[in-house]
């Protein structure tokens, strides 16, 4: 009977030990892959809203004669929307990345 104590008390050490080893180290929050796509959706806001600006811009000009005027403002309004995108995305990539680590430090605490 000591013997099957002696027993389950290794192999409980031996678990203790093994979960030890297992637990994953810290790495750093963003890596270059993440960072790289961020940047990219953040380009891509901008890059959308000039694009539509544009298109939209210089089919009002060709239809209505008045170029360049309605061209160069919907090129306006469409930097306007691609920087107010580009804000609206960069807060949600920093509230999804205060919600990590508040996440991670409850985890560390609990």
């Amino acid at each position: 009977m000591s013997m099957e104590k002696s027993s389950l008390e290794d192999l409980s050490a031996r678990v203790k030990k093994a979960r030890k080893n297992m637990v994953p180290e810290d790495r750093p929050a963003l890596n270059d892959t993440q960072a790289y796509g961020m940047a990219m959706r953040l380009v891509a806001e901008l890059l959308s809203g000039l694009f539509v600006g544009f298109v939209i811009g210089w089919f009002l000009d060709k239809w209505l004669g008045t170029k360049p005027w309605l061209l160069i403002t919907f090129i306006f309004l469409g930097l306007c929307a691609g920087i107010f995108n580009v804000m609206r995305a960069a807060k949600q990539i920093e509230a999804a990345a205060a919600r990590k680590r508040r996440q991670k430090t409850e985890g560390n605490e609990g």
